[in-house]
């Protein structure tokens, strides 16, 4: 159901906070000072919760990781690089007070869906439970949908989406014998609009916004089950380094300048509020980005004409090698959120 946003102005950093109207629907996160002013839980409601965290080599699921650490949760830290989750591990123990044995390294490949069940009993046999599981790992994509081979398709599908939702199953049926737990998924602007050169990411983005939204509606006897939504717009993470490109075998040449979007530990704490406070939905971005996730919601008609507009130079940039902004004012140059 769409609700029409209250806003509420906070002077002190000069941006909106918008939320919903409808109880248990807090929405449109994007102020550090956010947990004050609208939510009643800080994220140190997660002290002592056994969290699992996907994709925690880099990026969102690295800076999860080290915040995570420092409230004083304990980890579960997984990711197909076993070295990388090894040095997050070490810097989790030099910034906390959490020993040895409250942080579990986890190596784990999405896409071997067959390995889900014993990485999820591993989790179990370590801490007795599961309290969080963050569906973090994933890859965007960078190329248009006439240049891209359709395997390069199935690949972004069978990681972003199906790799996501196999792991989830087996993690939900402990929290169903539990009656209790925290599914987060770190979906992304992208899965509630579309734009240029991400047809492939936006699809699984938009899968994993349609799944969780339905799997919610068959939870109802287990209230203290959440299923919660993040969408971040751009942040700063090595995300755009490893997208996915024409062929599966060919990388990204240009990464660009990443200065413009937001830094990965407000991100992430918002993150961790918003799983605190058992939100259904965020949106995490600064504007313009979350200007636009307002047009698309409300007045998609008019969306679409913007993201035709400026598609046509974020293309024509591509094209020419120029990486520009998703939508820098005054929304001349375009580039996409991660």
């Amino acid at each position: 159901m769409n609700v029409c946003p209250s806003l509420k102005w906070d002077k002190e950093t000069d941006t909106r906070i918008g939320r919903r109207v409808n109880k248990g629907s807090l929405t449109k996160v994007h102020n550090s000072a956010w947990s004050k002013t609208v939510t009643s839980h800080t994220e140190t409601e997660l002290r002592g919760k056994v969290v699992w965290v996907t994709g925690a080599s880099s990026g969102i699921g690295e800076e999860l990781a080290y915040q995570l650490s420092k409230i004083g949760a304990f980890l579960a830290i997984s990711a197909r690089r076993e070295d990388e989750l090894e040095r997050v591990k070490k810097k989790c123990l030099q910034i906390s007070t959490l020993t040895e044995k409250d942080i579990l390294v986890l190596r784990l490949d999405l896409t071997d869906r067959s390995s889900h069940e014993a990485a999820t009993n591993s989790v179990i046999k370590h801490f007795g439970k599961i309290d969080v599981l963050v569906n973090n790992g994933g890859r965007s994509q960078r190329s248009l949908f006439m240049d891209t081979n359709l395997d390069v398709y199935s690949a972004i599908m069978e990681l972003n989406y199906l790799g996501t939702i196999s792991l989830t199953k087996h993690v939900l049926k402990h929290m169903i014998e539990r009656k209790r737990g925290k599914i987060v998924t770190v979906s992304s602007v992208m899965g509630i609009m579309g734009a240029p050169l991400a047809s492939g990411y936006c699809a699984s983005k938009h899968a994993l916004q349609g799944f969780f939204n339905s799997l919610r509606t068959e939870l109802t006897d287990y209230p203290e089950i959440s299923i919660i939504n993040i969408c971040p717009g751009p942040v700063q993470s090595k995300i755009i380094q490893n997208v996915f490109t024409e062929n599966l075998a060919k990388s990204l040449e240009n990464s660009g300048d990443q200065s413009h979007k937001m830094p990965t530990d407000r991100c992430v704490r918002l993150t961790l509020v918003s799983t605190a406070n058992d939100l259904k939905e965020a949106w995490i971005s600064d504007h313009p980005y979350l200007a636009v996730c307002y047009l698309w919601q409300y007045a998609p008609t008019w969306a679409w004409w913007l993201m035709n507009r400026m598609g046509k130079r974020r293309i024509q940039n591509f094209k020419s090698g120029v990486v520009s902004l998703f939508l820098s004012p005054p929304l001349t140059c375009v580039s996409l959120p991660c």
